[in-house]
């Protein structure tokens, strides 16, 4: 089935600003509560967000075969759960309504009143109910940096690293959208020369640098899916930020690995990307070496060219850009990450979350952690009001924003802002 809502040529009658990340081209899928303190799934062109809920009551979805509550739900995981075929079905069908030439919405009045809202006046969801979520460690240049940083490694890659996307389970529980404020995490740290450890508030916390992809339902218990299938069950991505705090993690980390010093928070970006979107911007990704074994091998444009950015915001002043990275640095794929999270017959299902990893580049203005733009605090940056970061302040803001461009069109993601603030105090 094409993918018609791609179109480069397609102009919408809402009005789009310019270098947008969100064209009538893009069509993601979101979950937002309105003034009225109705929650509804929805997607977003330019400034407006869409009611996908007063759509489907008033009929735009006429033929398509979908549950009467599809869209009036609080969690996109029943739509995801429906499959490719209904994802694109959806997709095109929105892109044809909000079309320019096409007037059977534009010039209706009352259903516009009831269907388009401003994002101004809606407030932004978590986009699914995430059952398990789990965090690979992808990135080639940011395994190596960790490991000469944190474990003294001259090489810095654990031997199994070239031959498995190594991973770890996270917690979904705080699991949280952008504008959500994260509070700084007591834990157990060694300090520098003691024997026995402390308990107190972080002192090294950390943004990471990373995307998620959102699966539907890929198997039952007991079954693997063939890395040529992968695809087939990635609805979509999202921006993510990895909290860390490196002080506790230092301390836990030998030997399970993360566990608390990654569990206080996640923060991502509210609208899933649709891969069907992204499609034009597939590209290459690293050359692997040795070759995979012949479960996790692939061959083409596996990749995706996003642009990636984070800054670091003090409180009452300018946002400062730390970083310009590229998804498309990943070692290895969603494919090959999907494909060997359930080579062991792991079971997969709607809705779950699967993190990137830190994606760093191979320069230093492209690392995707303080740990690594510090060198582990030993090399503070500066800010744009003159004040220096080892890593992340009380009150300071860390913005993520992720778009692939071409000559055509820009297709982004927004943006996950998130605000530290001081340790949670008991009232």
């Amino acid at each position: 089935m094409p993918i018609s809502a791609n179109n480069t040529s397609r102009k919408s009658w809402l009005p789009v600003p310019n270098n947008s990340d969100f064209p009538i081209q893009n069509i993601p899928f979101g979950v937002f509560l309105t003034k009225e303190n109705v929650v509804t799934v929805g997607t977003r062109i330019g400034d407006y967000a869409i009611d996908l809920g007063a759509l489907q009551q008033l009929n735009y979805f006429e033929g398509i075969e979908l549950t009467d509550d599809m869209f009036m739900q609080d969690t996109l995981n029943d739509f995801i759960s429906d499959g490719k075929k209904t994802w694109r079905l959806v997709r095109n069908r929105i892109a044809a309504i909000f079309d320019a030439v096409n007037p059977e919405l534009r010039d209706n009045t009352k259903h516009r009143n009831v269907i388009i809202f401003n994002m101004v006046d809606v407030e932004m969801q978590l986009p699914v109910l995430i059952g398990d979520y789990t965090d690979f460690y992808s990135s080639k240049e940011h395994a190596t940096n960790v490991g000469k940083i944190s474990h003294n490694q001259e090489n810095g890659l654990l031997p199994n690293w070239l031959h498995i996307p190594v991973g770890y389970h996270g917690r979904s529980s705080t699991i949280v959208p952008s504008h959500i404020p994260v509070n700084r995490p007591m834990g157990q740290t060694l300090p520098n020369g003691e024997v026995t450890p402390v308990f107190g508030p972080s002192r090294s916390v950390d943004f990471e640098l990373e995307t998620a992809f959102i699966t539907t339902d890929a198997n039952i218990m007991g079954e693997n899916i063939p890395i040529s299938e992968a695809e087939d069950y990635i609805f979509g991505m999202v921006l993510l930020n990895d909290w860390s705090a490196r002080d506790i993690q230092k301390w836990e980390n030998i030997p399970l690995g993360p566990f608390l010093a990654k569990n206080f928070a996640t923060s991502i970006s509210p609208w899933i990307v649709t891969l069907d979107a992204l499609e034009p911007f597939r590209t290459k990704g690293p050359k692997q070496a040795p070759t995979p074994l012949p479960y996790l091998q692939q061959k083409g444009k596996n990749s995706f060219d996003i642009n990636l950015e984070v800054a670091i915001q003090p409180e009452n002043g300018e946002p400062t850009v730390v970083t310009n990275s590229n998804f498309k640095h990943l070692y290895w794929t969603m494919h090959q990450q999907l494909a060997y999270h359930t080579s062991n017959g792991c079971r997969v299902n709607s809705g779950d979350m699967m993190g990137s990893g830190t994606i760093s580049g191979p320069t230093q203005d492209s690392l995707g952690s303080m740990l690594e733009l510090t060198w582990g605090g030993k090399n503070p940056i500066q800010l744009n009001d003159g004040s220096s970061r080892k890593f992340i302040n009380d009150f300071d803001t860390v913005i993520i924003k992720g778009h692939c461009q071409n000559g055509q069109v820009r297709i982004g993601f927004g943006e996950v802002s998130s605000k530290l603030l001081p340790p949670f105090t008991r009232k």
